[in-house]
């Protein structure tokens, strides 16, 4: 494995004790602040600690330690505390014209031998009329909270 080694500014380790110390500040940014802290073998570094005492003091892996020192040396300090934004895409299913046709389901009789109509059933049913091609009780239920229809309501007629 290749080593990374971490030679913090005077300036970059002011900005991460400040980070570290005082603020409001998401703790895996914090958590990352203080593995560069502890990693620094520049000269402003007072004493340097090796990855296992790190690992054992800040209860991450090793393999975490390695993801943020490599960061910082390829990517620079900001991607090192932050990490990668997410380039996942997600494609929504339920457009308006599959929420209104589960909402006008949701509203109308349950099935034979239901008393109400549960996510499951509206989920199957949806398919079954052709709405959708498939489609989760889970999304049914997103679809539903967004209004006063949602079956765990008391609202709901």
């Amino acid at each position: 494995m290749k080593k990374y080694k971490v030679t913090l500014t005077k300036e970059e380790r002011e900005k991460l004790e400040a980070l570290s110390s005082k603020g409001k500040h998401a703790a895996q940014t914090i958590l990352n602040a203080l593995v560069l802290l502890a990693c620094d073998e520049g000269k402003y570094q007072k004493k340097r600690s090796i990855n296992e005492e790190i690992a054992r003091i800040l209860t991450v892996s090793m393999k975490t330690i390695d993801r943020v020192k490599k960061r910082f040396v390829e990517e620079g300090l900001d991607m090192a505390l932050t990490g990668k934004p997410s380039t996942r895409i997600y494609s929504r299913k339920a457009d308006g014209d599959l929420e209104a046709h589960l909402i006008a389901l949701s509203c109308s009789k349950a099935p034979q031998g239901y008393q109400r109509w549960t996510l499951r059933l509206l989920a199957d049913k949806a398919v079954e009329l052709k709405y959708i091609d498939a489609i989760s009780y889970e999304t049914v239920r997103r679809v539903l909270k967004k209004t006063s229809l949602s079956p765990g309501s008391n609202t709901a007629g």
